[in-house]
């Protein structure tokens, strides 16, 4: 019997959808399933929906097991073939709104605050500590097991475990396999999607469309191009950032306007604060989202559980398709997150690359993209320097490091002085407590 632990299962709606996946799958349908979480409500919660979904549209096939604290940890983790990680250490309620509130009174703007910026920096240096714990316990009960992480920041904590456990890892994002059909339909050109033709590289949130080409082969970019271009002058919208990505590095890239608005320094400008309302960016939207997703948390759960006719349709999460093709050796093709090891030639040998891989039943294979156009190259690297700095931060618990990576954030260097930055760093090193005591 396949066994898939899930960590962070109280993340209810996201367990839902890979584990109902799972049950939907032949291969995985009579898996034995272990939900571990530190929150016990959260944990029940996703009990009875899994549950119910196995009930509904799996016959009681698959086998439900739960594992609350620490103390249980391990014993989720035994002997399982596939590990998936949706934790958030710290929550929203107080990390998440530290780290937006106190980068605020220097000055500092955010948007999403989770991969990238002081806001992912932090989220990072308070994570990695407890997947450090993770792979201890991995290496000890399931040394074979594939680690499947959701978690961000995706970059710094898949970077993490690939550099410095003994863990297989890859990382994986929603992104890729929506994007340029995203794209195609913003632009109206919904006639191409079919059939069509794309390869996507770089890192996570900031991979790129480096190609799309419709069914006959003919390249879509320069309509791409053209329709972006007209789209970003003639209407407010929810994309401005990535067409204006478009327009000035040539290449559309996976992750939303929202995120990679804070991503450079190029948009979130105190000095232009006109560019706000110009390129129509949500500053502090990550808090909204947060607040309403806990306020509508109680209507969602009486509305999935109404009349007990939980069902559940496999979503286009990548979790599920790479347990099947290692469980059947059927090949199946992803974007990844993995160590470059020369994917891609004009990125360092040591940061965390997005590629395009094959999954197989000997694990995962990504392939080689070759070089980057330089431009994309630099604006990747740019935040590749603040990912691998916050790891080695992590790792050796050198405060100074944390400087460094918060000084090499293309954002936050835009805005603030060296000082300001160390300033920012020690009080939300203070803040955040127990969460950066490796710090103190």
């Amino acid at each position: 019997m396949v066994k898939i632990t899930f960590m962070g299962a109280g993340s209810t709606v996201f367990a839902r959808n890979v584990l109902g996946d799972c049950m939907c799958t032949p291969a995985l349908c009579e898996s034995e399933i272990a939900l571990y979480d530190i929150d016990a409500q959260r944990l029940e919660d996703s009990r009875i929906i899994l549950s119910a979904i196995n009930h509904n549209v799996n016959e009681d096939r698959a086998v439900i097991k739960t594992y609350l604290g620490v103390e249980n940890r391990k014993e989720a983790l035994r002997d399982a073939d596939f590990v998936v990680n949706a934790i958030q250490v710290g929550g929203y309620d107080p990390c998440t709104i530290t780290d937006f509130e106190i980068p605020k009174k220097y000055g500092l703007k955010q948007t999403i605050a989770d991969t990238l910026g002081i806001g992912g920096i932090m989220r990072a240096l308070r994570t990695i500590p407890v997947l450090e714990e993770f792979a201890r316990d991995m290496e000890e009960v399931c040394p074979n097991t594939l680690f499947l992480n959701y978690s961000n920041p995706m970059a710094m904590l898949t970077g993490y475990m690939q550099r410095y456990t003994k863990i297989r890892t890859v990382g994986l994002c929603h992104s890729v396999q929506v994007c340029s059909e995203k794209l195609l339909e913003k632009l109206d050109m919904q006639d191409k999607l079919e059939g069509r033709q794309e390869l996507i590289a770089g890192i996570n949130h900031m991979g790129w469309l480096l190609e799309i080409r419709d069914k006959e082969g003919n390249d879509l970019y320069p309509e791409i191009r053209k329709r972006a271009a007209k789209k970003n002058a003639s209407e407010k919208h929810d994309d401005m950032v990535r067409f204006e990505y478009i327009r000035h590095m040539g290449y559309y890239c996976t992750e939303s306007s929202e995120h990679n608005a804070e991503y450079n320094p190029f948009f979130i400008k105190n000095k232009y604060p006109e560019m706000i309302e110009k390129f129509n960016i949500p500053l502090d939207e990550y808090p909204r989202r947060c607040i309403n997703q806990i306020e509508g948390w109680e209507k969602e759960r009486e509305d999935i559980l109404k009349d007990g006719k939980i069902t559940h349709e496999r979503s286009h999460e990548y979790a599920s398709y790479i347990m099947e093709a290692v469980v059947t050796d059927k090949p199946y093709k992803i974007g990844g997150n993995v160590l470059n090891e020369g994917y891609i030639e004009n990125l360092p040998a040591d940061a965390c690359v997005e590629v395009p891989c094959y999954i197989d039943g000997t694990g995962v294979h990504p392939t080689k993209v070759g070089k980057l156009p330089t431009q994309l190259a630099a604006m990747n690297i740019t935040n590749i320097n603040p990912q691998l700095l916050t790891i080695e931060a992590a790792v050796t618990k050198d405060r100074q490091k944390i400087y460094q990576a918060a000084m090499m954030d293309p954002h936050t260097a835009a805005e603030l002085n060296i000082d300001d930055i160390i300033r920012m760093c020690d009080e939300l090193i203070e803040a955040h407590g127990e969460y950066m005591k490796d710090y103190q």
